[in-house]
């Protein structure tokens, strides 16, 4: 943007921000940054413009210049939530494209003030990310940069598998409530008399927790398989880029062996047998009568809380990657209803702007791209403006704000996509026969069914904490909610020993592999794996 511009850039921003007002949006304080283009991907691959360091954001950073370098991709903005919400231009973008941009993080501001799913988030995270990353930058001076990042890869590697459905986060008591300190002494077995507590140590047995909805982006707990189709038809490369979810730290290490049936195997090492081993550990039984065992969600909040491994400054690190999840969650629980509801808006206002002849042509050209359809991806731009626009047509803008308000993408998809939307966005399901890529399903029924299930849980596989206390040995044991769609066995075993990190003792997966019931277990930095 030119220097002579800015004055029109002003005037722009002044009357949107009037006109939107208007029109019934209601945004935060906002202020504009314009940035070059190695400061708008450095805020991109860090998630936030103030954050800790850590080498997966470099990774992201690299690979997203990369493509704007090759001119592969390109981010035109990124918006942050936060009061005030600040929105970062990128230096190269043209006037009309920056006064497309304002209209856009209107959109988007709105809808981070009102939505249901950002009632929660800290409104001063950018403050707090300041002061966590100086207080991460001591610890590395202090006990050294290796043991700083081994903690944060430990915790990003499970960071998906947090609870913040806002039933748990208002109603649901403590974890200390649910799991009561041990008691350790020679009379435990005494205490816990009429207690009802299975485990000899005096706690009550807990009630089951009610699931929310959780996920994320690390890697930890990736899903493997899934429907064999895929749904398609959108994600323009050049598409306006929004506040960038950070992923967490990739899987490192080779795989181990593979167990055979009813024994535990390690990589390359003899069987052993599954119980009354010489490692002394038994497996839990199942549930009992009234099935009121622990069923702990947040597996992340449960290590915090009650790992007896864990110094107060690697708890500090857990209890920071578990907050930060938390605050990015939303975003990946309305990516479509957000991007639409931001994309509907800058339509809208630039519609009512006095465009010149060329104004209007680059305008239309922009929106085509950013909105257009693609074989092999969904576009959310695309998807969520369509829907948002039929809302309109068939119940009235009013009806669109009380969405906005309510809604997350799995209800937004459910209740208003329809096959005239399919077929107008291209939507299809198409899977691989033989050496050929061929569409099998067009049915709005069916496109919707695996919308939803990729959406819940933001993708990502439920696993719950259903004993911290595995044998009297301390083991941890988790649970996977199988669904039909296996976890990926390299990952578990490239994971299972980062949990074990954090957790100081024996941890125990339990699955589905192959169909078959399978449990993982590692200990002492071994993953083994008994096939029920």
């Amino acid at each position: 943007m030119k220097r002579e511009e800015y004055a029109r850039f002003e005037r722009t921003i002044a009357w949107m921000e009037s006109r939107a007002r208007a029109l019934g949006l209601d945004f935060f304080d906002m202020r504009y940054e314009i940035c070059p283009a190695d400061v708008v991907y450095t805020i991109a691959g860090f998630g936030m413009p103030t954050r800790y360091s850590h080498w997966s954001f470099g990774k992201q950073y690299h690979r997203q210049k990369l493509d704007y370098d090759l001119g592969l991709s390109r981010i035109y903005e990124l918006v942050v939530n936060n009061d005030p919400c600040y929105a970062f231009f990128l230096e190269t973008n043209t006037v009309l494209q920056n006064e497309m941009i304002v209209a856009h993080v209107l959109g988007h501001s709105d809808f981070f003030k009102n939505n249901a799913r950002f009632r929660h988030t800290n409104r001063n995270m950018m403050d707090v990310m300041a002061a966590t990353a100086e207080r991460f930058r001591r610890y590395e001076e202090k006990y050294g940069v290796a043991r700083v990042e081994e903690i944060i890869d430990a915790a990003m590697s499970i960071q998906e598998h947090v609870d913040p459905s806002m039933r748990a986060r208002r109603d649901a008591p403590p974890v200390t409530e649910v799991w009561p300190e041990r008691r350790r002494g020679p009379y435990d077995d005494l205490w816990a008399l009429g207690s009802g507590d299975p485990r000899g140590t005096g706690a009550a047995p807990a009630p089951a927790g009610t699931p929310g909805t959780a996920g994320g982006s690390a890697p930890g707990a990736a899903v493997g398989g899934g429907a064999p189709g895929a749904v398609v038809g959108g994600g323009a490369t050049s598409g306006i880029g929004g506040g960038s979810v950070a992923g967490g730290p990739g899987p490192s290490g080779g795989p181990g062996g593979f167990g055979v049936a009813g024994g535990w195997t390690g990589a390359g090492g003899p069987n052993r047998a599954a119980a009354g081993g010489t490692d002394g550990w038994t497996p839990p039984g199942g549930p009992g009568p009234d099935d009121r065992r622990l069923r702990e969600k947040d597996v992340l909040r449960f290590i915090l809380e009650h790992s007896r491994h864990l110094e107060d400054w690697e708890r500090d690190i857990v209890a920071v990657v578990r907050e930060e999840m938390l605050y990015f969650w939303p975003q990946l629980e309305t990516k479509i209803m957000n991007e639409g509801w931001a994309t509907y808006w800058h339509t809208a206002l630039m519609r009512e702007m006095d465009l010149s002849g060329q104004d209007a042509i680059d305008f239309a050209q922009l929106t085509a791209s950013v909105t257009q359809p693609n074989r092999f991806s969904l576009n959310p731009y695309n998807v969520g403006l369509a829907i948002w626009r039929d809302i309109e047509r068939r119940f009235g803008r009013e009806r669109m704000f009380e969405v906005r308000e309510c809604e997350s993408d799995t209800g937004f998809l459910r209740n208003y996509l329809t096959q005239d939307i399919v077929d107008e966005c291209q939507l299809y399901l198409f899977e691989r026969r033989g050496l050929e890529w061929v569409i099998v399903e067009r049915d709005v029924e069916k496109i919707r069914a695996l919308l939803v299930q990729q959406r819940t849980n933001g993708g990502f596989p439920v696993l719950h904490v259903t004993d911290g206390d595995v044998g009297r040995a301390g083991g941890l044991l988790l649970e996977h909610a199988y669904d039909g769609v296996e976890l990926d066995v390299r990952y578990i075993e490239r994971t299972l020993p980062r949990v074990h990190r954090l957790w100081g003792r024996p941890v125990t997966l339990k699955t589905v592999i192959d169909g078959r019931p399978a449990e993982f277990r590692c200990e002492g930095g071994q993953v083994l794996r008994r096939v029920v």
